[in-house]
């Protein structure tokens, strides 16, 4: 089921630097059907780090050694490519306080067809708990909503 994000409160620009642990990544139709992304798959290690103008981002499949999975490579809507079951990436960002939408500008990413990609998520920052919501796409092209929710480590 997509969660619904509550309304921006105008703290991320000051709460968002630090440290990040992926806690899940989910996909769900329109429907509320769940889908699972291959080439990461439904419970991806992930780590996300932010300054006050720069972020990183890593994401790993847990069970790389799948290689029939880990040669599954797409390029999404509104999305990154991983390579091998294995996504890294940085950037600069700017977040509208008033809407809550981040947009990332990428400089160095795995996939060189990322580099330069311009990104848009809504953030949402609830204690420690950073929830990132974005509009992608699955292999087949189907519009999926994928919600990131991560926990502060820093």
């Amino acid at each position: 089921m997509i969660q619904t994000l509550p309304s921006p409160t105008g703290n991320l620009t000051k709460s968002l630097p630090g440290l990040w642990w992926l806690q899940s990544r989910e996909d769900y139709t329109k429907a509320g059907e769940r889908r699972i992304e291959p080439t990461l798959g439904s419970d991806p290690i992930a780590i996300l780090t932010f300054s006050n103008t720069h972020f990183a981002a890593q994401f790993m499949k847990r069970d790389r050694e799948d290689n029939a999975a880990n040669k599954i490579n797409y390029s999404a809507k509104n999305n990154t490519s991983a390579v091998g079951g294995y996504d890294a990436y940085f950037g600069t960002y700017e977040i509208n306080e008033e809407t809550g939408l981040m947009t990332t500008t990428l400089i160095g990413s795995l996939s060189p067809d990322n580099i330069g990609m311009i990104a848009h998520r809504n953030l949402r920052i609830i204690d420690d708990k950073l929830i990132i919501q974005l509009e992608t796409t699955t292999p087949d092209g189907e519009a999926v909503t994928r919600t990131l929710t991560w926990k502060r480590l820093t």
